[in-house]
């Protein structure tokens, strides 16, 4: 019997594959469009393998949705300037990799090629480790600085200088933890007694002052989430019980506002609350948006919802609902005047995709390796 290829057989194979050329280095752009997103996969089943998604939210197909990933271990934490062309993660890694000693790092990312230009050593072992959050990390100084909230348990705050890559100082922050912008040199926390610490630092970065504002809610009574939307210098933040409280961040040192309620009085009675992880964002129109469920409980609040609401804080009004295809885990939103809202959904783990001022859902963004995609935030 022959075992020779027919002719036959020689003219039904299909032409050699070209060669592909290696060694392309491709980059991004710049300045990030609008419709693109930074995808926080804490990868909360094998937490050293984080990483984060670039996607652009426009595009329809996941060869053109994802523009680039780069790693961040074990549960880090992101922010991204626009203005320095970098992002910032702050990672820990052992030294045989699941075990061996704990070192943590700074690691300074470039924006176009998605490369590690630079790290700084963080000694202490003493980051904030936990789910991803936003209020982790903060630029100040005119963007010179970068603050990194620590828990370990006790509370600290270091603080890098991005231009000679190095620590200037750290900061206690006892019983006060997290990072929000306070002036243009210094930072608020949050504290377990219901109050803020606003730190003020001199040009060497040694404490200026600190100042401690009266107790406004109770972590036993009427805790709030330390999750806030920044809208021209005002935080707002949720509370459990559905209020909102809205803080001056302008000055050196924090100013509490008057509490209002997210929840229309005819609708209370359905006990309508946040829930979620990356819970509370903003646009670029001066609205915030909270992800809320009903029948609320004591508990129910990390479990996400099936609502988006709309507020103008101005009116301290609703000024829309945005009804979810799927329940919602987290949100953010792009900047520009046509925002689009991003969701996490944690039936699949894909991103639903919602236009931010009709609530009308475009697409579901998914199938590209992400597993659980925690925290989303908008490319700047």
């Amino acid at each position: 019997m022959s075992l020779a290829p027919t002719a036959a057989g020689a003219e039904d194979r299909p032409p050699p594959l070209p060669i592909e050329p290696i060694g392309v280095i491709e980059t991004l752009p710049a300045t990030y469009p609008e419709s693109w997103f930074l995808v926080h996969d804490a990868a909360f089943f094998h937490m050293s393998d984080g990483k984060v998604y670039v996607i652009d939210s426009a595009e329809d197909t996941v060869a053109e949705q994802v523009k680039g990933t780069f790693n961040v271990a074990l549960m880090g934490n992101i922010l991204h300037s626009a203005r320095r062309g970098e992002i910032y993660a702050v990672e820990t890694f052992h030294e045989r990799g699941t075990r061996g000693e704990r070192k943590d790092y700074l690691t300074i990312w470039d924006q176009q090629s998605l490369a590690p230009v630079a790290e700084v050593f963080l000694p202490g072992k003493k980051r904030f480790m936990g789910m991803p959050s936003r209020e982790t990390l903060l630029l100040l100084n005119d963007q010179r600085w970068l603050a990194i909230a620590n828990f370990s348990p006790a509370a600290s705050v270091t603080l890098i200088d991005l231009e000679k890559r190095e620590i200037i100082s750290q900061v206690p922050t006892p019983g006060c933890t997290f990072v929000y912008p306070s002036g243009d040199r210094g930072f608020s926390s949050l504290c377990a007694d219901g109050r803020f610490m606003s730190t003020s630092l001199e040009r060497d970065g040694s404490i200026a002052q600190q100042v401690r504002t009266d107790a406004f809610f109770s972590t036993d009574v009427n805790p709030i989430f330390e999750r806030a939307a920044i809208i021209n210098d005002t935080g707002y933040f949720p509370g459990f019980d559905g209020m909102v409280w809205p803080v001056d961040f302008s000055g050196k040192t924090a100013k509490v506002g008057e509490a209002w309620h997210l929840v229309p009085e005819a609708e209370r009675a359905e006990r309508w609350a946040p829930a979620g992880i990356g819970i509370i964002a903003e646009d670029d129109l001066g609205r915030f948006y909270v992800l809320m469920h009903p029948d609320a409980q004591d508990g129910s609040q990390n479990g996400g919802g099936p609502e988006v609401w709309v507020f103008d804080p101005k009116k301290q009004a609703r000024v829309a609902r945005i009804a979810l295809k799927e329940w919602g885990l987290s949100i953010t939103v792009s900047r520009g005047k046509e925002p689009k809202l991003l969701v996490t959904n944690p039936v699949n783990m894909g991103m639903e995709l919602y236009d931010a001022q009709s609530g009308d859902y475009i697409k579901t963004i998914t199938d590209i390796g992400q597993e659980t995609p925690l925290m989303l935030y908008r490319a700047e």
